[in-house]
């Protein structure tokens, strides 16, 4: 299993919108894909999630503006982010976990595999 790669990060206006991806090879076999984002001076957070048979989680901050998807005959997951903010500013990472429950994945860190966390990509948004 290779670690995924975070694409799609950059610099984005306050109300505007960017779609960050992830890939990696077996992806498509992974139980769950969480987001999680660390901003300077903050603990990172866990931001949404989604299992391989689609369901969703997203922390109340992001709940309505933010979408979690994957494709996986891509071997990819993606997170649709608009309407941002100065404080969505953060590195945001993909994790995931290979086997579990298809009904249920989670926020917390510990839960996704050690072997399968991306190096992030950043995300700025400032006008």
């Amino acid at each position: 299993q290779l670690r995924p790669k975070e694409f799609g990060g950059g610099l984005v206006q306050p109300g505007g919108s960017l779609r960050l991806s992830c890939t990696a090879s077996g992806l498509r076999d992974w139980h769950a894909i969480g987001w999680f984002r660390h901003a300077p001076g903050k603990q990172r957070e866990a931001i949404s999630c989604i299992t391989n048979n689609g369901i969703t989680d997203y922390t109340s901050s992001v709940k309505g503006r933010f979408t979690v998807s994957r494709d996986n005959a891509k071997n990819t997951a993606y997170l649709e982010m608009n309407e941002l903010k100065p404080e969505d500013t953060a590195v945001y990472y993909c994790a995931g976990r290979a086997d579990g429950s298809s009904y249920y994945c989670s926020f917390y860190a510990e839960y996704y595999d050690e072997d399968a966390w991306g190096l992030g990509t950043l995300v700025t948004v400032s006008s």
